[in-house]
């Protein structure tokens, strides 16, 4: 399967580079409406259980275990009130409700391209756990935490610009509608209006927050984040170094929390050719402000700038045999890879990949025709480590989001989690081709553990007390070895 033009375009500039199911009424109330389970005393025989079911006017609905029974409640009669009359009887041990049990993952009812009632993983191979970054478990965990989708975070989208209002030819992508989009601005047009000309931006800011759980399209990853659509790329994906280096400057001084740079410079460009980029690379990164950037799509092992700077989160691309994407760079400096669609590379060793097959794309509500602004779909074709950045931006806005290592935490510190939750993938340790591995975010955003704390005994010999410390995250960054 080719890579589309529109993710993969080469320019001399820079290119494109808790299951909570909405439906049975009978979990509404987290138990089994008109049912009690009740246990009896050890001595009752199965006579006498007899007895107690006639004897309690209520019908038998199942077996639970030895001496537990599954009663019907009286017709109009509540469980509340079935259960104070059960308790009353001689012989009960206990009533209670028949309550229900749910898998720790929020799944949403986004129909997706088979427009069926929560059809999104039909589509979204690259959310799931099996395949991708595991999103049903971060969104579970950041609901759990108050921070819904990452709500409260602002991730930036420096791009071709974001189809996210209405303005003049230009419509509101109809999943967008719900997301949170602040501080746009257009350094192509020099304007306030970044619309997307191409579709490129769109796919990828939908990645990050398209709207979930509307009923509606598709789903984001971190959903309630706010985005910052910054446009710094025209209608062909490509844009220079010094628009570039501006957009960048410009969303660290409104608010940006994480910078994503879903684009890529040839691979003979070195950082002393682009040194405003990496300027201004370390200027987000000395204010705290995470930056992750495509590795590209030249196939080699060699990382393309910006992804190739050390204060930026480089990422590589996998496709649905969490295999190497065949288009995907990698080697020295690869930090992680997330899902980028396509075919596998052909690596003999791992026995994931098969280069004989034809594997998905990714899959975001975006502009079917750049020349009709105004019309939506799911059009394939898009498959790059453009499309895999996304991933771990989201990821790392649902890391802030969630406090799991405080709430202002530092671009270090959330490299450094991103990399000891993400799942391993190729050659012992970090490795070449997949860096420290594929991003997880239900990893990411699962609670640390909580230390066991044990009495200590008395030492028989005095010793010098010491003073202990609090394991804390690692601030430093990691990088794969060559």
């Amino acid at each position: 399967m080719p890579v589309s033009p529109l993710s993969r375009l080469a320019v001399p500039a820079v290119v494109l580079g808790l299951m909570v199911i909405v439906a049975p009424a009978a979990l509404a109330a987290d138990y089994v409406p008109g049912e009690v389970v009740v246990g009896y005393s050890g001595g009752a025989t199965p006579a006498k259980v007899m007895a107690l079911d006639a004897r309690a006017g209520v019908r038998q609905a199942g077996v639970s275990g030895l001496g537990v029974r599954v009663l019907r409640t009286r017709s109009g009669e509540t469980v509340a009130q079935a259960i104070a009359r059960l308790r009353r009887q001689r012989g009960v041990a206990y009533a209670v409700p028949n309550y229900v049990a749910h898998i720790a993952a929020w799944i949403p009812d986004d129909p997706g391209r088979p427009h069926t009632y929560g059809g999104w993983p039909a589509s979204q191979w690259n959310f799931l756990a099996a395949d991708g970054v595991d999103a049903p478990d971060a969104w579970a965990n950041l609901i759990a935490d108050g921070h819904p989708g990452g709500r409260g975070v602002v991730v930036a989208v420096l791009d071709t610009g974001i189809a996210y209002r209405k303005w003049h030819k230009y419509r509101e992508s109809p999943d967008f509608e719900g997301t949170r989009f602040v501080d746009p601005y257009d350094f192509v047009a020099h304007d306030r209006f970044p619309l997307d000309r191409n579709g490129h931006g769109t796919l990828v800011a939908g990645t990050i927050a398209e709207a979930t759980n509307n009923g509606l399209g598709l789903t984001g990853l971190a959903y309630g984040a706010s985005i910052m659509p910054v446009r710094v790329l025209d209608a062909s994906g490509a844009g220079d170094a010094s628009t570039i280096a501006a957009g960048i400057t410009y969303a660290v001084r409104h608010g940006a929390q994480v910078i994503n740079l879903s684009l890529q410079f040839s691979v003979g460009i070195s950082s002393r050719e682009i040194p405003d980029i990496i300027n201004a690379i370390r200027y987000a990164y000395q204010h705290g402000v995470v930056v992750v950037a495509a590795a590209g799509n030249d196939g080699v092992s060699q990382i393309a700038y910006p992804a190739r700077d050390s204060d930026a989160i480089s990422v590589g691309a996998t496709s649905a045999d969490r295999c190497l994407a065949v288009y995907s760079n990698s080697g020295a400096g690869i930090d992680l890879v997330a899902p980028g669609g396509g075919d596998d590379a052909s690596i003999a060793d791992d026995p994931d990949c098969n280069p004989d097959a034809n594997l998905p794309d990714i899959y975001q509500m975006t502009l079917l025709n750049p020349a009709q602004p105004g019309r939506f779909g799911f059009p394939g074709g898009y498959e790059g480590t453009s499309m895999a950045a996304p991933h771990v931006s989201a990821t790392a806005a649902l890391v802030i989001a969630s406090g799991v290592i405080g709430r202002h935490p530092t671009p270090d510190q959330i490299e450094a989690r991103l990399k000891a939750t993400a799942e391993h993938l190729g050659s012992p340790g970090p490795n070449r081709k997949f860096g420290y591995g594929l991003v997880d975010a239900g990893a990411a955003t699962a609670p640390l553990p909580t230390p066991v704390t044990t009495t200590p005994t008395t030492p028989t010999t005095p010793t010098t007390p010491t003073t202990p410390t609090t394991p804390t995250t690692p601030t430093t960054s990691l990088s794969p070895s060559p």
